[in-house]
């Protein structure tokens, strides 16, 4: 079912835009291509959108579960535990003061700023006890407010990295080209095997860490293979289109009602749900202000903020 509805909202984000297009021009475009202009909006400008929109949402949906399981927290999620501020900065400087305009030099500074966020959460969020799930959450709130403060700080100095990051800090996949994404998918795919590969360790510490030494998983290795694999998913998809939040947050809940408690099962949900979502909002961006258009950055945030809201009240919140 979840297959299913990815292949719909893909066939639709391909359909819908600011011109009307007819199937037949569409699936001409995709398999015989001709130089008329309705197929070239779809070759050049529908396609990667929806490309981008596929991977990214991919990235955010499989990061959120992994983030929620590895802190068995259920209001993780890299842009509320300041993962994205974290990669945002990181790529503002690469570009705003070291005239780094690529995404093969500026991902890398993605990643790192992921990776030290997300340490830099977990290392705050900590107790004697173990991690405090508000904590960790006042934390991140806290670490993404600073690091976003000081990318605005950054593009409001430089006005021409100001004009590049506008639509990327938004967070939008529009007038991303293929050649944005080609350089990512290694990296999405080391981080795929190591998400899987620790998920049967992760479902184990969902018992707590004493029973879960005991069952044989072995913590350490865990905890660190899943912040990579967290890093490389949330700086990848930042690095290509820029912050997007609360992705991350609703779908491994939505996969968790549907496949219950088993990691691997909401990893797997989750990689198809979550660029449905992120299509979907892609669509809804498209058509609510026609002839104009909402980044789907923020049209995730209007869907995601009462989201947030009702888990924060519910008693259960503090833990997976």
């Amino acid at each position: 079912m979840a297959l299913v509805l990815l292949v719909v909202v893909a066939v639709l984000s391909l359909l819908i835009g600011s011109k009307a297009i007819a199937p037949s021009v569409v699936w001409d475009a995709l398999f015989d291509p001709s130089p008329l202009p309705d197929q070239f909006s779809v070759s050049d400008y529908r396609l990667p959108r929806t490309v981008v929109g596929l991977v990214v949402g991919a990235a955010l949906g499989l990061s959120g579960a992994l983030i929620q399981a590895l802190t068995r927290n259920p209001l993780a999620e890299p842009g509320i535990l300041g993962v994205h501020a974290g990669a945002s900065f990181a790529v503002a400087v690469a570009i705003g003061l070291l005239g780094i305009t690529s995404i093969e030099g500026y991902l890398w500074f993605g990643f790192a700023g992921a990776l030290i966020v997300t340490i830099m959460v977990l290392l705050l969020g900590s107790t004697r006890r173990g991690r405090s799930a508000v904590l960790m959450v006042l934390a991140g709130v806290s670490v993404g407010a600073m690091f976003g403060g000081a990318t605005t700080a950054l593009t409001l100095i430089d006005p021409d990295a100001f004009d590049q990051m506008r639509d990327w800090h938004a967070g939008s996949v529009v007038g991303r080209p293929l050649d944005v994404v080609w350089p990512i998918l290694p990296f999405f795919a080391l981080a795929l095997f190591l998400a899987f590969a620790v998920s049967g360790s992760l479902n184990a510490m969902a018992l707590g860490d004493e029973l879960a030494a005991a069952q044989g998983a072995r913590l350490v290795r865990t905890r660190i293979l899943a912040v990579l694999a967290l890093t490389l998913l949330a700086g990848g998809a930042t690095a290509i289109a820029g912050p997007i939040g609360f992705v991350g947050l609703m779908i491994p809940h939505v996969a968790r009602w549907i496949v219950g408690p088993d990691q691997r099962w909401i990893f797997a949900c989750s990689l198809l749900l979550a660029p449905s979502l992120l299509l979907a909002s892609d669509i809804l961006g498209r058509v609510a202000m026609y002839p104009g258009e909402i980044p789907v950055g923020i049209v995730t945030a209007f869907l995601g903020a009462p989201i947030l809201v009702v888990l924060v009240r519910r008693k259960k919140a503090s833990r997976l």
